[in-house]
């Protein structure tokens, strides 16, 4: 199938419970399967299924999924583009955060507009090929003179990859930049005038802690009707003020855009009661939180030649109780802050599921990566509504209970064509006449 306008009837689909309406049918203790008729590009219907081709007409291309997993095009919240693929250059990297920037500004002085081309576009061929259709990049912004020149060329690839992946950028400036607030209103004024998709972002941390900067920031932002992206408490330091400090200063601005904190794992270090009341806070404002499970575990508690103890996860499942959108992201990939990744989420979501020891992967989590209205200033429609673009990621050898193993196999669907897989020979089968018939 090529033709985006031509229909296709995907049959007997496992959706995730979070997906399907509160009296969707169940069957052995899971949700029934589903009939989703696409045509047009455009997801035409979702229901339970049932025997025939009703719904899609009979002249449709037809696919028997047979209960293999479905889910809608992947969300990546969380990476960093600029840094990418750098790690084989750098030479030996001392363990933890701090060690990883030391690293990376070395390596900094000898980008290129052409060397950050050819890394990060080989980051979103990586993600397109997984089926993320939703990607936020943060930038390096760290010269109070001068833009990064990592910065025009994101914006660049991100008008290259326009209809196949939306592309957000933030920049990532030290929070102490922020201080000065001429250089404040200037940078949130040229992240505005950069194009569509930017965000005003900062790097917030104990040892820059500033809530007049913090204050700044945010002020700007609002000027400028910017949302915001912050790394927020990327520590184990159970006196980090980050979380905290966002909010008191978002509630006194009565700040009305959306804020992403991303890492935030000073929330697993402090006083169960102190973090808890902490999270009824934040489930008060519009704030998203993303989790980063393979950099954090990585970066935080890290010294050379001593195991671990701590993980370095924030409270997913405390935020997912009190209402807090949460999302789990890839952040780093091959760069000094993080070895391994290959753009694809569902490796974060396995790697979440067994760190945070999430139950229901499939069913509870999946949406996890896969909401990209929770970057968005008011959540919106669930995808895969009557409407939305028909962009699917089939999961041929995997099931809900094993979930996210077995998912690297998998046919991704654009607007209702298939660019990456092909179907299983079992999925083309013909209807039988008793189908047919039905």
């Amino acid at each position: 199938m090529s033709d985006p306008g031509a229909a296709l009837l995907l049959r007997n689909a496992r959706l995730p419970r979070w997906l399907l309406p509160a009296d969707w049918p169940g069957q052995g203790g899971a949700p029934a399967l589903a009939d989703i008729a696409l045509a047009g590009g455009r997801v035409q219907s979702v229901l339970p299924a049932r025997p025939g081709a009703a719904g899609a007409g009979r002249a449709a291309e037809t696919w028997d999924l047979a209960g293999a997993l479905a889910l809608p095009g992947l969300v990546d919240a969380h990476l960093h583009l600029d840094k990418t693929f750098t790690l084989p250059r750098l030479g030996a990297v001392e363990p933890g955060l701090l060690g990883a920037i030391d690293a990376m500004m070395r390596d900094k002085a000898g980008w290129t507009p052409g060397d950050v081309r050819q890394r990060a576009g080989r980051g979103l061929l990586w993600a397109w090929q997984a089926g993320s259709v939703h990607l936020r990049t943060h930038c390096d912004w760290w010269d109070p003179a001068q833009q990064p020149i990592a910065w025009p060329v994101l914006r660049e690839l991100a008008e290259d990859w326009q209809g196949r992946v939306r592309l957000e950028r933030v920049n990532l400036s030290p929070l102490t930049l922020y201080a000065d607030r001429d250089w404040a209103w200037r940078t949130a004024r040229d992240v505005a005038a950069s194009g569509p998709g930017a965000r005003l972002g900062g790097f917030v941390h104990s040892t820059n802690w500033d809530p007049q900067a913090l204050m700044h920031l945010l002020q700007a932002a609002q000027a400028f009707d910017l949302d915001v992206d912050l790394h927020c408490d990327e520590e184990l330091n159970a006196g980090a003020q980050g979380l905290a400090g966002v909010v008191a200063t978002m509630t006194g601005l009565g700040f009305q855009g959306r804020v992403v904190c991303g890492h935030v794992c000073a929330l697993a270090a402090k006083p169960e009661a102190e973090a808890f009341a902490l999270l009824d806070a934040v489930a008060r404002l519009p704030i998203t939180l993303v989790a980063l499970p393979v950099t954090n575990l990585l970066l935080q508690d890290a010294t050379a030649g001593r195991t671990p103890r701590q993980r370095g996860l924030t409270l997913v499942k405390e935020a997912r109780e009190r209402g807090i959108p949460v999302l789990l992201a890839s952040d780093n990939v091959q760069d000094p802050f993080c070895p391994v990744g290959g753009y694809d989420p569902l490796e974060a979501l396995l790697l979440g599921a067994a760190v945070a020891q999430l139950g229901q992967p499939f069913d509870a989590w999946s949406d996890a990566v896969c909401r990209a209205d929770w970057l968005a200033r008011t959540p919106g429609a669930l995808p895969l509504t009557p409407g939305a673009s028909a962009d699917l990621v089939l999961l041929p050898e995997a099931d809900a209970w094993g979930f996210p193993s077995r998912s690297q196999p998998r046919l991704v669907l654009r607007a209702g064509v298939p660019v990456r897989g092909t179907p299983p020979a079992a999925w083309l089968r013909a209807p039988s006449p008793e189908e047919l018939a039905a």
